[in-house]
């Protein structure tokens, strides 16, 4: 792959695998009373949005959009389930989320310091907002501590 798209690609690996562990959660909380399921279904739509874009990017220069790999995402499974199972609070929920959208979030600050003038404007401003996204993700949640 072209150096000017690996930064694309991260974008949408942590894009769609958000997306899935957010379905997870929402799964896992369906029959339960949190207040924090409007916030989590706002989040979802933003960061489905950025898998679409980002796929729809690569794909148009012939760049097939990987995902994370089956073991990422059975390992996030089970720990959604764990921790829905051993405290289902809005703050619990809240705090795990924190804590994986931080570590996602400071993984492509990196990233777009090691990228930055390598890619197209289109892709380093995608990119960008991706993370300043995910700051005001966090920004939200932090109101169910």
């Amino acid at each position: 792959m072209e150096e000017k798209y690996e930064l694309l690609e991260h974008v949408h690996k942590d894009a769609t695998m958000a997306v899935y562990t957010l379905k997870k959660l929402m799964t896992e909380l369906k029959d339960k009373d949190n207040h924090i399921k409007g916030t989590l279904e706002e989040i979802l739509h933003k960061y489905e949005k950025y898998a679409t874009e980002s796929k729809e990017i690569l794909e148009k220069n012939g760049i097939h959009a990987a995902e994370e790999n089956g073991m990422a995402k059975m390992m996030s499974a089970m720990g959604i389930k764990k921790e829905v199972n051993d405290d289902n609070s809005d703050a619990s929920m809240a705090s795990m989320l924190i804590q994986g959208i931080s570590m996602g979030s400071l993984e492509m600050e990196k990233k777009r310091k090691d990228y930055h003038g390598k890619m197209s404007k289109e892709n380093e401003k995608l990119a960008k907002n991706f993370c300043t996204f995910q700051q005001h993700a966090i920004s939200e949640l932090k109101k169910y501590l």
